[in-house]
């Protein structure tokens, strides 16, 4: 099987000039069960993508190059767990082209379940899980010693809340630096999309030491549980 395309995407009309600092890696949704490649038109891919562009802006005036994981086959696949071997890989392919640089991970989805699964790779600074599928048997321990934000739609009803409040429960008792927020709306990420938008880019570039954290994640990281892990954003 072929290794899977990464869409390294311009910070500005023309490609940055120099090193970049970081790379910021967004990794797409999918589904339980599949081993068909993941169409052009899904809508998982097209909303990380929009989520990619809305955000370079953000990212380039620190150097940041976003990354775009597309994966070989759309489905996680059981103990397969294709999308996080594809995470893998693209971590590996980071190094491969520009050494020791840190990685901040957004994952979406089957893609948030991506991103947490190889967040114990030595790049990753971050992992930013935007209504995370992450299932009650998933490990945490991989986490220590990164910033974990998750955000999930109170209003989820494709990948209920309630999941991602119960890994995060764990996740804290590995990583004092983990913070839950919720927001209106459902798994799409459409309803107030430009808060999502700017928690992603703040989270990426705060992670990385470039700006503070805002408030509001800020308090959420001090706070003890359920405060911290149920803020509303």
């Amino acid at each position: 099987m072929s290794r899977p395309s990464v869409d390294v995407t311009p910070l500005s009309e023309s490609p940055m000039s120099g090193s970049p600092t970081a790379v910021a890696l967004f990794c797409h949704g999918g589904t339980a069960d599949s081993t068909a490649p993941p169409s052009d038109g899904a809508l998982s891919l097209l909303r990380m993508r929009a989520i990619q562009h809305a955000v370079r802006s953000g990212l380039a005036r620190h150097g940041i190059e976003p990354w775009l994981l597309r994966y070989r086959v759309a489905g996680w696949n059981g103990t397969r767990a294709d999308a996080a071997h594809d995470a893998q890989w693209a971590l590996d392919e980071v190094g491969r082209r520009y050494g020791n640089l840190p990685v901040v991970l957004i994952g979406h989805s089957m893609g948030g379940r991506a991103a947490i699964r190889v967040s114990g790779h030595p790049s990753v600074r971050a992992v930013c899980a935007l209504a995370p599928w992450v299932p009650s048997s998933d490990p945490v321990r991989q986490l220590r010693g990164k910033t974990v934000v998750i955000a999930h739609g109170r209003a989820d009803r494709w990948v209920p809340a309630r999941g991602s409040y119960d890994f995060a429960l764990r996740a804290k008792q590995v990583t004092p630096q983990t913070a839950r927020l919720t927001l209106p709306g459902g798994h799409s990420l459409l309803r107030r999309a430009h808060v999502w938008h700017d928690l992603v880019r703040e989270v990426v570039v705060a992670s990385l030491g470039f700006e503070p954290f805002g408030p509001v994640l800020t308090n959420a990281f001090q706070q003890d549980p359920p405060a911290g892990l149920t803020a509303p954003l």
